[in-house]
């Protein structure tokens, strides 16, 4: 089990490591005068030369990439013409707007984004694998069908839809919903949940249809095994039987999908944060791109990369510690 976990970790700094030489050369190696970007349009040759300078992009592309894996693991110094300026490691750069340290821009939206994933994985959970369960036991139904029918527009409807027929629904029309507004969990637990219950269910019903199907092929997979008629024909109780062997046969794909789906969580929730306002990394990211903010989105990238690969990570012990067929070596 140790030697496992320590070959996924030395595994996903190597992963992380190549992600981040390809995102550096990518956004970096582009045409363009990065000097130019952080200085602005109405910047004149001698602005740009002194931005150039204390950002040290005079220096070779593998040179600055240096100091930025340097800054990474133990700060950076940036001059500021009068002083200087310490970015705390981990440290992504500065960002070309305003001048304010990247890492501090991701640390005040990644709470936004962290509470809209995990809230709906909660939700797409426990909509999912109910309704794939239900789906299951009803099998030949009308329930099956109509939860069918539920999982098919779940899956064809795309995000910013569901969450215009919500807030034009609850919001505007009931009345019964506030329009959503980020209160930090700290602050009010309560307000914090009843401003994110839009965006959650707004997501989580894309989401749920995909484990609903899941868990059905799942459940009705493993109902077709043999060991569940011989549990059958000792007198073993159906209940038992779904609970015990069943769901249980259904949970390792749901568990590696779903943390699959957290990971990119980070990465795709920019329609879901622009829609309903909410201050997170997809937000953050749409602004670095429309503004050309390159630490910014080197710093986004790279933080949805960390989220994906220690998903993956978790996904592979969860699933060991529900498939006794799997095991750690």
């Amino acid at each position: 089990m140790t030697s496992y976990v320590l070959r996924r970790a030395a595994g996903a700094v190597l992963v992380l490591f190549v992600l981040s030489v390809v995102v550096y050369a990518v956004f970096y190696a582009v045409p363009g005068d990065p000097a130019k970007l952080a200085c602005g349009p109405r910047c004149n040759p001698a602005q740009i030369a002194q931005v150039r300078d204390q950002l040290q992009l005079d220096d070779p592309l593998y040179t600055r990439y240096w100091h930025f894996l340097q800054g990474l693991f133990a700060g950076h110094d940036y001059s500021t013409g009068t002083g200087v300026l310490h970015c705390n490691a981990p440290c992504f750069g500065l960002s070309y707007q305003n001048d304010q340290q990247v890492t501090e821009l991701i640390s005040q939206r990644l709470p936004v984004t962290a509470s809209l994933g995990f809230g709906a994985m909660v939700l797409w959970l426990v909509l999912g694998i109910g309704t794939g369960l239900l789906s299951a036991l009803r099998r030949g139904g009308t329930t099956e069908r109509v939860l069918t029918w539920f999982t098919l527009a779940g899956t064809a409807t795309p995000v910013f839809i569901i969450g215009l027929l919500l807030l034009m629904v609850f919001c505007a029309q009931l009345q019964w919903l506030p329009f959503p507004s980020y209160v930090p969990l700290t602050e009010s637990p309560e307000q914090w949940a009843w401003n994110m219950l839009l965006p959650w269910i707004a997501l989580a019903l894309i989401e749920a249809a995909k484990y609903a199907r899941l868990t059905r092929s799942s459940v009705l997979e493993t109902l077709a095994d043999d060991h569940i008629r011989t549990f059958r024909a000792y007198g073993v109780s159906e209940r038992a039987i779904v609970g015990r062997h069943a769901l249980r046969g259904a949970l390792p794909p749901v568990i590696a999908l779903s943390a699959l789906d957290l990971g990119s969580i980070f990465g795709s929730a920019m329609l879901t944060e622009t829609l309903f306002g909410l201050p997170g990394l997809g937000q953050l990211m749409v602004h670095a791109v429309r503004d050309i903010d390159l630490p910014v989105v080197v710093g986004v990238v790279l933080v949805t990369g960390a989220a994906v690969v220690i998903a993956n990570i978790i996904a592979d012990l969860l699933y060991a510690a529900t498939d006794r067929r799997v095991t750690l070596t």
